[in-house]
């Protein structure tokens, strides 16, 4: 280990025990100054007592950086990757997958401003966080040092970090004594749990796994109504109250809560070759994207819509595997806002019981034509004699390939 190359590491600091016996490995082992890094993306934690924690530990108070990047987390992230419709392996709305970038990029504008050689996260070696982190890092720092501890040290048990932590008088809460019975993550989008009584994917998650929503069998037996716009693809206001992005999704997270939407129970490929088993909440998530679906349902013509559809999943691919700073997906990206121009408008939506129901669609760039859908005689622009012709083109391949076929068993 070329320990004495680093001078100055910032960390991906939660305040956790993992960050916490990280923090100090990083001062023991590699005699770095540590700058810690706290992002608030709404995971429902007070954040503020890793400040503590860190001058506990000896950071500077200067190198301790706490922030609130709700709204940028939501504007730039979360609303872009909806106006995709994106969902990994049909399901997934990839909560964890899309915070990873902005918090690898204000690792990377903080080491600029504190002239640090190195950023660390607290990543394990088995997971898809690592890749995450770290495409993200050298996408936009691309000779940063990268320290993985997970990967590095000599720690084989829950037991010898803890003793470790003992050893360099690391708080440890009482809960971290046993063995917590899953892990979970969460920010503003969505929480993740896994490990532990979630590992086996044929029995059925414990009802206290789930922490943003109630039970859809317990939800009222009333169902609610209410309004989303949307402007240029991104939501905009609940019942025609605006509101910034951050507060728009905290509205649609407790509107799903209380009506026990947005449970899902998946088994999924993760990137580095494993399956995994986890249980996500996404309940803002899914009326979202049930809703930008019903309004592009009357903005998009088909050929948009469906080329989108075409294009999501390999869009979903490149923010699952820790892309989000590729050309790849910048192209895709601009592809996707283009067709959005048009998206705005008004939907109505029903929440009952679990279950998300667009009842209403409105905009002034409305592509539907009830002239030209009515079973009614006298649309002007219609002709159903037209329909023979197309048809008949449409048929050709069907019926030169049948008449082959005649032939061949003749």
């Amino acid at each position: 280990m070329a320990a004495n190359t680093v001078k100055k590491v910032v960390l991906a600091y939660s305040g956790g025990l993992d960050t916490s016996i990280i923090l100090k490995w990083l001062q023991t082992e590699y005699g770095a100054e540590v700058v810690t890094f706290t992002a608030d993306l709404g995971q429902g934690e007070e954040i503020e007592p890793a400040r503590a924690k860190a001058l506990a530990a000896g950071v500077k108070p200067e190198n301790i950086f706490i922030e609130d990047v709700r709204e940028e987390f939501v504007r730039d992230f979360v609303f872009p990757m909806f106006r995709a419709n994106t969902v990994y392996e049909g399901q997934y709305l990839l909560g964890t997958s899309i915070a990873r970038p902005l918090i690898a990029k204000r690792q990377i504008e903080i080491a600029r401003m504190v002239g640090a050689d190195a950023v660390s996260h607290g990543a394990t070696g088995k997971g898809n966080d690592q890749v995450r982190f770290e495409l993200g890092y050298y996408a936009l720092e691309p000779d940063i040092k990268v320290i993985a501890p997970w990967r590095e040290w000599d720690f084989k048990s829950r037991e010898s970090l803890l003793e470790f932590a003992e050893q360099h008088q690391i708080q440890i809460t009482k809960d971290k004594r046993g063995e917590a019975p899953f892990s979970v993550d969460a920010n503003l989008l969505h929480s993740s749990s896994e490990g532990k009584v979630l590992e086996d994917p044929a029995v059925e998650a414990p009802e206290f796994v789930h922490m943003r929503t109630i039970a859809p069998e317990d939800a009222p037996d009333q169902p609610q109504v209410f309004t989303l716009d949307f402007e240029k693809g991104d939501p905009v206001a609940i019942d025609g109250e605006r509101l910034s992005p951050a507060a728009l999704l905290t509205r649609l997270n407790q509107l799903g809560h209380d009506n026990g939407v947005g449970r899902l129970d998946l088994v999924e490929n993760r990137f580095v070759g494993m399956k995994s088993r986890g249980v996500y909440e996404t309940p803002g998530g899914t009326i979202l994207l049930a809703a930008h679906r019903g309004i592009e349902s009357i903005t998009l013509d088909r050929g948009s819509m469906h080329l989108k559809d075409e294009l999501m999943p390999k869009y979903a691919s490149l923010i699952y595997n820790g892309f989000w700073f590729s050309p790849e997906r910048e192209m895709l990206q601009a592809a996707i806002d283009h067709s959005q121009a048009m998206v705005s408008g008004q939907v109505r939506v029903k929440l009952y019981k679990g279950n998300v129901s667009i009842i209403g669609r409105t905009s002034p760039y409305s592509l539907y034509d009830q002239e030209l859908v009515t079973f009614e005689e006298g649309a002007v622009a219609y002709d159903h004699r037209d329909a023979a012709g197309f048809i008949k083109l449409n048929a050709l391949r069907l019926r030169v390939a049948a008449n082959r076929d005649k032939r061949m068993k003749g």
